[in-house]
């Protein structure tokens, strides 16, 4: 999830008012526009032509670049976080990426279980297939899928140690034999050779750079016309890199923001077959979920951060937490979710 922009002034008058707490939630908000409507201006073209300049541009910029950046660091800011902390703020299933509200009054869970009913679909499962779940996080994905094909083959990957425990305890409390979980580093790890049918990856791309090479990897990884189904979050039309403020700091060290049409570019080795986007209402109202149950769970949060954190950082991750989630909402509910979202893609690779 998950870490979207350089909302926030890290002017160090600033900083010491957001990690106490000391600004009221409306005023947060107000200012995380305003930050809003600056990045919008920064990444703004004067004109068609060098819009697809500046994109061109940055796309080579990626081939030219490691398949990701800082991935210890980024692992450190959301993925070795307690289990308590993120229990406390996600739904029972534990996603943390977006969810869908299909009708628009869902509670968390039932959104939970839309989107991923949504993957299944999109990413054109049946049971009996071999499956790895790229960037697994809390599971949400891996577990879903191992009770609904139990004749399938799951395989989840995650760079946290802490992700992998969780993982194991919920599959041997639920009895699934049919779940395996490798901790590893995605850029240098590699997968054995035309192993997968699907390959299904929930808000990863956002940590890399070089999709050429992370594209190969996974074409490696499938069998003959086997299928990568990708959900990222995008802007509209125009990546671009998180390089310093707030956000880069303290969630997002390292991470792209891609344009909707992004991996277009990159189909050296898988083809996309399609393409859709998801409103970024739908994150937003996720956000706000995660907030609310953060808010009415204190307890067991604030020990997990102090578990994470330590007794002197456990109040300064208790409010930073707050101010990352009404910024991811602010962010996604833009222009009523058509400037920031969700994009799906079906990628396969040739016979």
């Amino acid at each position: 999830m998950n870490y979207l922009s350089s909302f926030v002034n890290p002017d160090t008058i600033i900083n010491p008012l957001l990690d106490n707490g000391y600004l009221p939630h409306p005023l947060l908000r107000l200012g995380i526009r305003r930050q809003l409507s600056d990045r919008l201006d920064s990444i703004a073209s004067t004109s068609l032509e060098s819009g697809y300049a500046s994109k061109m541009q940055y796309v080579q910029k990626l081939r030219e670049r490691p398949i990701a950046i800082e991935t210890s660091v980024a692992n450190e800011q959301h993925y070795e976080v307690g289990t308590s902390v993120l229990k406390g703020m996600l739904g029972p299933r534990m996603k943390y990426s977006c969810c869908l509200y299909e009708k628009g009054g869902e509670t968390l869970a039932q959104a939970e279980m839309a989107m991923l009913r949504l993957y299944v679909e999109r990413a054109e499962l049946v049971d009996g297939m071999c499956v790895l779940d790229l960037g697994c996080g809390w599971g949400s994905l891996s577990l879903f899928l191992a009770e609904l094909f139990p004749n399938s083959t799951i395989t989840a990957f995650s760079n946290s140690r802490t992700q992998k425990q969780h993982i194991d305890s919920v599959a041997q409390a639920q009895g699934l034999k049919n779940l395996h979980v490798i901790t590893g580093d995605v850029v240098t790890y590699d997968f054995e050779p035309e192993t997968y049918d699907r390959v299904l990856s929930i808000e990863l791309f956002e940590h890399m750079k070089n999709y050429q090479l992370l594209l190969r990897k996974v074409a490696t990884a499938l069998k003959p016309g086997g299928k990568l189904f990708v959900h990222i979050f995008a802007h509209r039309s125009t990546p671009y890199d998180f390089e310093g403020g707030w956000m880069t700091e303290h969630f997002f060290t390292g991470g792209t923001m891609p344009s909707a049409d992004l991996l277009l570019y990159f189909q050296d080795d898988l083809r996309v077959r399609r393409q859709w986007w998801v409103s970024g209402m739908h994150y937003s109202k996720t956000c706000e979920d995660w907030l609310k149950y953060m808010l009415a769970n204190k307890q067991p949060v604030w020990e997990g951060l102090v578990e994470t954190y330590g007794k002197e950082g456990a109040l300064t991750w208790w409010n930073r937490w707050q101010v990352f989630y009404l910024a991811c909402s602010e962010l996604f509910r833009w222009d009523g979710g058509d400037t920031w979202g969700v994009a799906h893609y079906l990628l396969e690779k040739g016979e």
